[in-house]
């Protein structure tokens, strides 16, 4: 029984099946009110292709069942051919996939313990699917609360950036590589070792998929709610954190969707009750005011709420892990940064100036420039952040401001403007703006790059003319950073920016001739305009520690080669769920290779173990693969084995050859 005779007695069900129209059974996790049948809930879906069972259990447990006694039922779903669903995945975002959520949510709206109503809340892939879902408007489709997700799949996800290749597109494409190719819970079905084989013969290697969409085209287009904000009906609750990749989608959607509303943390890429860095906020209270208004008619204050909320950071020393940002909270009642004021600051041959100046400046930066650049989207919890700029910079073209004369609080997407010429048709560019500290120490405060030959779009890219000037205009990451008195900004620009992107085919030396810098100044906040109540959550994942989890973050240079590399290695542990007892454990190792003198060198190499064990039966899949170009060409390859018992059940390989396009 409940302490607090306000909260509902919950049950769950481990296993609960849905049915789709092709015969296709999906598995469940449900959480409900045990009186739901006599007074029925609404529910909250969170649908996943990452393992009810042994993957996402930690959040789920703090979650779930916590909304579930406040009168929700909770529906966490492996999507097809993930965890213990039938099927295959073929792809991410996929027409089946989104249809299926569709039926799951028909489906479970019409359950005599549903009152019709239905809210979608994820992070990441839960957050785009989500949105994506809302676009198709299924009737009981009320409201969704997005996390960490993008609201434009080619130009703010994991795939490209300003046109330019992210080696992510190689490092998450290999880890699902990993993750889909992992059996069911042999305790759940009895047909288990068929579905693992049918998944391991039709698992796609999805970086092949998305190197072969190097613009964006019609398959970026599925999927990017951008294309039509006006198809969302539910209301948005959208949620972001300025640790993570995913900083831009929370100010679009609350400008573009009416009821929308925003917050943006200091935290990394996870829910908010339990993200680092600190401050965390009462994510789970937030949460349960947006669904008991738009899911049971209760007016909580929601729409009075403001617009957007963002977590203003203090300037702070250049570290590769925070466990908390000082700050404050700003609220901005209506809309969220495009009524900001700018302040144009210009680079000139004596710096960056609030006036207009003479400047030619050269710069051809070594391959390696961008090695403090830290991960593309930190979430593992090892030293991900970015480092102390100052290496980079030294590879880099660099504009310092003055001294602050006062606190200076940015807010909002800094705006680049560059007049330069190229001396190569094919060209990238990387833009930070770094916080100067008194003794030279620099922080990233945000960041953007842009591929030149996208310079007019990412549909239609064309080549440089070498030697003629033009014009870029783009927009850095969404922040909110206050520069402190005394501190000094700089704009930093190389032609490289490894191994966050991928280098361009040859190297190019650039020439700046004239440049602005528009930057989002916000009224200066004296202390938090709205605050939060503190995080809580349901009792944690009961689990017994098998392996240690451990995360190590590497850089080495051959002397005899000369080739840089970072390498990592994230140990996630080994554990055994006390509940049902079933033992899984992960490692993932990658390794960034390229010569300071050679785009050619470069090379990309990971591979994920997979372990789960139940009873007399040890399941192990070892996911490899590679990538490495030359300049006409990408290669890759890649490899999955898979063992029961030690002995290998399974193999197979792929390679591929993609051409590149105007990267």
């Amino acid at each position: 029984m409940n302490n607090d005779t306000s909260l509902r007695d919950i049950e769950e069900d481990a296993d609960f099946g849905i049915t789709l129209s092709d015969g296709c059974r999906l598995s469940a996790r449900l959480w409900k009110p045990k009186d739901a049948g006599s007074d029925p809930v609404p529910v909250i879906l969170e649908y996943l292709p990452y393992r009810k069972r042994d993957g996402t259990c930690a959040r789920d447990a703090l979650t779930h069942p916590w909304f579930a006694e406040r009168g929700y039922a909770c529906l966490r779903v492996d999507m097809r051919g993930n965890g213990d669903s039938e099927g295959v995945m073929q792809d991410e975002y996929t027409p089946q996939e989104l249809a299926d959520a569709v039926e799951v949510i028909n489906q479970i709206a019409a359950q005599d313990w549903c009152n019709g109503r239905v809210g979608m809340m994820g992070i990441s892939w839960g957050g785009f699917n989500g949105l994506q879902v809302a676009v198709l408007d299924p009737a009981p489709l009320k409201a969704v609360i997005t996390l960490c997700s993008t609201v434009d799949r080619y130009a703010d996800d994991i795939h490209y950036k300003g046109g330019c290749l992210l080696n992510e597109n190689l490092g998450w494409g290999s880890t699902m590589w990993a993750y889909s190719s992992r059996a069911p819970d042999p305790a759940l079905r009895p047909d288990w070792r068929a579905m693992w084989l049918e998944r391991l013969e039709n698992e796609p290697f999805l970086p092949s998929v998305w190197l072969r969409h190097q613009r964006r085209d019609a398959y970026w287009e599925h999927g990017s709610v951008c294309e039509d904000y006006s198809a969302i009906k539910a209301k948005v609750l959208a949620i972001g954190g300025w640790g993570d990749a995913y900083k831009n989608a929370v100010p679009k959607l609350v400008e573009a969707l009416p009821d929308a509303k925003g917050i943006v943390g200091p935290w990394v890429h996870k829910y908010p009750h339990f993200a680092v860095p600190e401050p965390r906020i009462g994510f789970l209270q937030e949460a349960l005011r947006w669904w008991d208004h738009w899911l049971k008619d209760i007016d909580t204050g929601v729409t009075q709420d403001p617009d957007y909320r963002a977590y203003i950071m203090d300037g702070a020393r250049p570290q590769r892990w925070y466990t908390e940002r000082p700050g404050r909270w700003a609220a901005e009642e209506y809309g969220a940064t495009t009524h900001i004021p700018h302040r144009s600051l210009h680079l000139t041959n004596n710096g960056l100036s609030d006036g207009a100046g003479a400047l030619r400046a050269e710069v051809s930066s070594p391959q390696d420039c961008g090695a403090e650049s830290g991960e593309y989207c930190a979430i593992w919890l090892g030293p991900e952040m970015p480092g102390d700029q100052r290496r980079d910079d030294t590879h880099s073209a660099t504009f310092d401001s003055a001294p602050a004369e006062d606190d200076t609080d940015i807010f909002g997407a800094p705006r680049i403007t560059l007049r330069l010429s190229s001396d190569q048709p094919q060209t990238q560019i990387a833009v930070r703006l770094n916080h100067v500290h008194p003794d030279g120490a620099t922080t990233r405060i945000t960041y953007g790059v842009m591929n030149l030959s996208h310079r007019d779009g990412h549909a239609n890219p064309s080549h440089l003319t070498p030697g003629e000037p033009l014009r870029v205009v783009f927009h850095l990451d969404h922040i909110a950073y206050r520069l402190p008195k005394g501190h000094q900004l700089r704009v930093s620009v190389s032609t490289n920016y490894w191994p966050l992107i991928w280098p361009a085919p040859q190297a190019a030396r650039i020439t700046l001739h004239s440049g602005t810098m528009n930057l989002p100044v916000r009224r200066k906040a004296r202390r938090d305009e709205c605050r939060f109540e503190p995080p809580t959550a349901a009792p944690p994942w009961e689990v017994e520690t098998l392996r240690e989890a451990k995360s190590v973050r590497r850089r080495e240079t051959d002397m005899t080669t000369g080739v840089v590399s970072l390498i990592i290695e994230d140990d996630f542990g080994k554990l055994r769920d006390k509940q049902h007892g079933l033992i899984a454990g992960s490692v993932a190792r990658e390794r960034w290779d390229i010569h300071p003198n050679d785009p050619l060198s470069a090379r990309g190499t990971c591979h994920w173990t997979e372990e789960i064990e139940r009873d007399n039966i040890r399941l192990r899949t070892e996911a490899h693969s590679k990538m490495w170009c030359d300049a006409d060409t990408f290669f890759l390859s890649a490899r999955i084995e898979a063992y029961e018992n030690d002995e290998c059940i399974y193999a197979r390989d792929v390679s591929d050859q993609i051409p590149r396009d105007h990267i």
